[in-house]
C-alpha cells in the first residue's frame, strides 16, 4: 500500500469549476505529508518509537524540560497560524479558503531553509481567542509564525504572544516585507548616491506591511516618512487614527505635511506601495530626480512597471515575471533558521535588521538597476540570514545561558 493517502475527489459542481487550471492538478490532495525521521523496521523499533521505550525520553523531559528541544521536533519546527482574515489579495475568506495558503507557506519553510511547519487555520477572529489558542498550541512549537491575520488585530495578537511566550513569535506580513523593503531600499540608495537621512520617503499603506516598513526604516536612520492611509497622510492633527496609526504618525511625518498620496509625493525621493491602488502618472512624474519605485501591490502594482522605468532610477514589485521581486521567502526561512538553531527567545529588532542587511551585502558587485535583491533561489541567502540572526541573538542574549 503507497505511504500517501489519496481522497477522494470532490462532485460538487463548484469544487470543479475551473479545474483546468494547472493549480488544481499541483494542489489536489494537498501539498504536504508528514514523513517519519526514523526508521520503524520491525518491533524492536517500534518499541523505541512508541511504548516503552518512548517512556524513557518523556521521564527525561519531564526532570528537564530543556531535552525536549534535542529529542522532540520542536528545535525545527514552527506553526503557521493564521485566522483567515487577510490572506493575499483575497481579503477575508475565512480558515479552510486559507489553508492551501498555509500549505504553501509551510512548503517554503521547508524548500528553503529545511525547516518544518505546520499550517494552522483556527476558525476564531477573536484576539484573546487566538491568543489563548496558540499559547496553549506553543508546546509542541520553537517558533510560531503568523499569518494573513488583519490589521489592526494583527499587532495586538503579536504583542501579547511575544510578551506569554519564551519561543520566536513573527508575524510574516509586517516583518518579512519589512526586512526584504529594507535590504533593496539600501541598495537602491546606495545606486542613486542618497544616504538615509536625507532621503523622503513616501509609504502608501498603514497596515501590517506598512507600519513595519515605516518601523523599520526608522531603526535605519531615515526620518523623513510619510505614511498614507485612505484618509491622505498620517500626521498628529488627525482624529481618525486607531492607536497603531496614531503611534505611528507621532513618529513619522516630521514636516507635518498633509493631503492625499498625490500631494506628499510631490519632491519625494522613494514611493514604498503596500496597499494596492493605482498611483496616477503625474505624481509620479512630480517625484524628485532618479526616484525609487517599489509598488508591492500583487497582482497589479501600484504603478505599472512600464510607467514607472519612465521616471524610476530603480523598480521594485511584488512580482516574480519583473526584475527586484520584494518576496518575503528571502527572509522568513533565514530567520526562522537562526532563532531556531540557537534557541532564540524572540526576534528582536536588531535580528531583523542584522537579516536586511545580510540580504543586501549579497548583491555585492552585481548591484545594478535591475538587481538590488537577490534572487529566492540563491543559494546564499538563506545561510547568509540564518548566520546573521543567530550571531545577533547571541549578541543580544537572547539565547540559552
Amino acid at each position: 500500500m503507497s505511504d500517501r493517502f489519496v481522497p477522494m475527489s470532490s462532485t460538487s459542481s463548484s469544487a470543479t469549476r475551473d479545474e483546468e487550471h494547472p493549480a488544481f492538478t499541483f494542489h489536489r490532495g494537498g501539498k504536504l505529508e508528514v514523513s517519519p525521521a526514523v526508521p520503524v523496521r520491525g518491533s524492536s523499533d517500534l518499541a523505541l518509537a512508541y511504548t516503552p521505550g518512548v517512556a524513557e525520553v518523556c521521564s527525561a523531559i519531564a526532570e528537564r524540560p530543556e531535552l525536549v528541544h534535542e529529542y522532540t521536533w520542536k528545535s525545527r519546527t514552527v506553526a503557521v497560524v493564521t485566522d483567515g482574515t487577510a490572506v493575499l489579495g483575497l481579503g477575508d475568506i475565512g480558515p479552510e479558503a486559507a489553508l492551501p495558503v498555509m500549505e504553501g507557506k509551510a512548503l517554503l519553510f521547508k524548500k528553503f531553509a529545511g525547516v518544518d511547519a505546520v499550517p494552522i487555520c483556527l476558525a476564531c477572529t477573536d484576539v484573546s481567542e487566538i491568543v489563548e489558542t496558540v499559547v496553549r498550541l506553543a508546546p509542541a512549537f520553537g517558533g510560531i509564525n503568523l499569518e494573513d491575520i488583519a490589521a489592526p488585530r494583527c499587532f495586538e495578537i503579536e504583542r501579547r504572544l511575544r510578551d506569554l511566550l519564551d519561543i520566536p513569535v513573527f508575524h510574516d506580513d509586517q516583518h518579512g516585507t519589512a526586512i526584504v523593503v529594507l535590504a533593496a531600499l539600501t541598495n537602491a540608495l546606495e545606486l542613486t548616491g542618497r544616504k538615509p537621512i536625507d532621503t523622503k520617503v513616501v509609504i502608501s499603506g498603514a497596515g501590517a506591511a506598512g507600519v513595519a516598513v515605516a518601523n523599520i526604516l526608522l531603526a535605519s536612520g531615515y526620518e523623513d516618512i510619510v505614511v498614507t492611509d485612505r484618509g491622505g497622510a498620517l500626521h498628529v492633527d488627525r482624529s481618525d487614527l486607531n492607536p497603531v496609526k496614531r503611534a505611528l504618525a507621532e513618529s513619522t511625518n516630521p514636516r507635518g505635511r498633509t493631503g492625499r498620496l498625490v500631494d506628499v509625493l510631490r519632491g519625494a525621493d522613494v514611493f514604498i506601495g503596500v496597499s494596492g491602488g493605482q498611483v496616477p502618472e503625474e505624481a509620479v512624474a512630480s517625484m524628485a530626480d532618479d526616484p525609487i519605485l517599489f509598488a508591492l501591490a500583487n497582482p497589479t502594482p501600484e504603478v505599472p512597471p512600464e510607467v514607472a522605468a519612465r521616471y524610476a532610477a530603480v523598480v521594485a514589485t511584488g512580482r516574480s515575471d519583473y526584475p527586484n521581486q520584494i518576496n518575503n521567502v528571502l527572509a522568513f526561512p533565514g530567520v526562522f533558521h537562526g532563532a531556531l538553531s540557537v534557541r532564540a527567545r524572540r526576534i528582536s529588532e536588531g535580528m531583523k535588521l542584522a537579516a536586511a542587511a545580510a540580504l543586501a551585502e549579497i548583491v555585492g558587485s552585481d548591484l545594478a538597476p535591475e538587481r538590488v535583491i537577490p534572487s529566492p533561489f540563491d543559494p546564499r541567502v538563506v545561510p547568509a540570514v540564518s548566520s546573521a540572526v543567530a550571531d545577533t541573538a547571541r549578541r543580544e542574549g537572547l539565547t540559552p545561558r
